[in-house]
C-alpha cells in the first residue's frame, strides 16, 4: 500500500464530517428555522466524537513517545514532517474548510464553533497511527541535553 493511501477512512472521516457540518449548519445559516435543532444537534455530535478521537490520537502519540519516537504537536497535529503531501493537504484542508464553516454560519449554530476539533483530532489520529517521527534524542548523547 502507497503511503499516502494509509489511514483513508481517517481522511475520508474527516471529509464526511465537514459534509454533515455543512448539510446542517449552512440551511440553519440561511434562515432555514426547520433544521435549528438538527444544526445543533449534528455540531455537539461532532464535537462529541472529536473528544474521543483527540483522548485516541494523544494515548497512541504517548505510546510511540516511550517507544523512542519524538514526537510533537507540530508534527502530530499539523502534519510537519510526520505525513506525505498529499495527506497533509486532504487533512489540514479538512481542517480550513471546516473553520471557514465554523465561522460562516456561527451566528445561526454557535455551537458549529466547536466542530473544527474533529478534523484537526482526526489529523492528529492519523498521525498517531500513520505518521512517521524521528528517534528521541538520547539524554546526554549527540543532539540530545546534558544532565545538569
Amino acid at each position: 500500500m502507497r503511503e499516502a493511501e494509509r489511514g483513508r477512512a481517517i481522511v475520508w472521516a474527516s471529509w464526511a464530517g465537514n459534509v454533515a457540518f455543512a448539510v446542517t449548519a449552512v440551511p440553519a445559516a440561511l434562515g432555514v428555522d426547520a433544521v435549528d435543532d438538527a444544526a445543533v444537534a449534528v455540531a455537539l455530535g461532532l464535537f462529541a466524537v472529536s473528544l474521543v478521537v483527540w483522548l485516541w490520537a494523544f494515548g497512541l502519540a504517548v505510546v510511540r513517545s516511550a517507544r523512542g519516537d519524538d514526537i510533537v504537536v507540530a508534527n502530530l497535529f499539523l502534519l510537519q514532517g510526520s505525513a506525505p503531501r498529499p495527506v497533509q493537504w486532504h487533512l489540514l484542508g479538512s481542517v480550513g474548510v471546516s473553520v471557514v464553516l465554523a465561522v460562516a454560519t456561527a451566528a445561526a449554530d454557535p455551537f458549529g464553533v466547536l466542530v473544527p476539533m474533529l478534523p484537526l483530532g482526526l489529523a492528529g489520529l492519523w498521525s498517531a497511527r500513520h505518521g512517521r517521527f524521528p528517534p528521541r534524542p538520547v539524554p546526554g548523547g549527540p543532539g540530545g541535553r546534558r544532565a545538569a
